[in-house]
């Protein structure tokens, strides 16, 4: 795949000096929504390594109607603000607790903080492990569903299978997922910061054994782990939402796959009855036909309605 998230990127470290860091403040009463991807950098520029309203609230208690907290996992160069300005709120006004970290940033100042997903994957496995142990605790949950985007869609596939993670989740929505794909990238930079991080003597932050975790493969990389024989666990239920525009995700029948006997996946085509839906790699996360669909999954029983309406590329507004 083609290097991701450029534009975050370049739209934080542009404009790095005009915010100071602060904390996200407390909202009553239903969010607004705001279906454009580019709200996710105005928000993190507004309010440096802060949370998005109605997301990260520890003090949160899942409802009956939604008894699971969501975790959303942004994709490369991402972060827990910049990747879900639309879908944070859409789910905290429809009831859910969610959370949102940022894993796999390769400095814990700011504005590199806020640019995720570039490290070491299995760590970035297990910061998704240790924070979904947290949002567990701390709501008394038995399970999470997953939202995951781009990278997002593996990086928790990785926890589930060897980290623990087993039975810990039963819903995983993916956005522009590659299932099919092999090492990219990503990969090749995972190995590059590995390699500079032993260089320098920095430990790994996943340890080589813990309770639960079961062992990769022998002489299997991360990519591989992840897909072989499949990325699907029987018990959780399975959506992958792909778009024929997808930029990066080429082609994006990468994102389609079906599941073995025993597994429960639904493949979305965004384009399916709907041809003016034009979202690509970015804005297929911060539109209201996403958002229907999102819902939809994490909630089968309740039938939000999936607008068909013209959806540009990039912001989705």
């Amino acid at each position: 795949m083609k290097w991701r998230w450029v534009w975050t990127v370049a739209g934080l470290l542009s404009i790095v000096g005009l915010a100071a860091p602060g904390q996200a403040a407390a909202r009553p009463g239903p969010l607004p929504v705001t279906y454009d991807f580019l709200a996710g950098i105005t928000a993190e520029l507004g309010n440096p390594g802060g949370s998005l309203p109605g997301t990260n609230n520890f003090r949160c208690r899942p409802s009956r109607a939604h008894p699971r907290p969501v975790i959303l996992v942004h994709g490369s160069g991402g972060g827990r603000q910049t990747n879900w300005a639309t879908l944070a709120p859409v789910l905290a006004n429809a009831g859910y607790c969610v959370y949102a970290p940022t894993y796999g940033a390769l400095s814990t100042v700011w504005p590199g903080s806020a640019l995720g997903g570039l490290g070491v994957k299995q760590d970035g496995a297990w910061q998704i492990k240790t924070f979904a142990v947290r949002v567990l605790a701390a709501t008394g949950a038995e399970q999470v569903d997953i939202v995951g985007h781009s990278l997002g869609t593996e990086i928790p596939t990785y926890w589930m299978k060897y980290l623990g993670g087993r039975g810990k989740v039963a819903n995983y929505v993916s956005l522009a997922p590659y299932w099919r794909q092999g090492p990219d990238e990503d990969d090749q930079r995972s190995d590059m910061v590995a390699a500079v991080q032993r260089g320098l003597g920095i430990a790994p932050l996943t340890p080589s054994s813990c309770a639960g975790c079961i062992a990769p493969p022998v002489d299997t990389d991360f990519n591989r782990a992840v897909r072989s024989p499949t990325p699907y666990l029987r018990g959780v239920r399975y959506t992958n939402i792909t778009t024929r525009d997808d930029e990066i995700v080429t082609p994006y029948s990468n994102g389609l796959l079906a599941g073995p006997p025993g597994t429960q996946v639904t493949n979305i085509v965004v384009q399916q009855g709907c041809p003016e839906d034009h979202s690509d790699h970015l804005s297929i996360v911060a539109n209201r036909r996403t958002a229907g669909f999102v819902l939809n999954a994490l909630d089968p029983g309740r039938r939000a309605p999936i607008p068909c309406l013209y959806v540009p590329p990039f912001t989705g507004a």
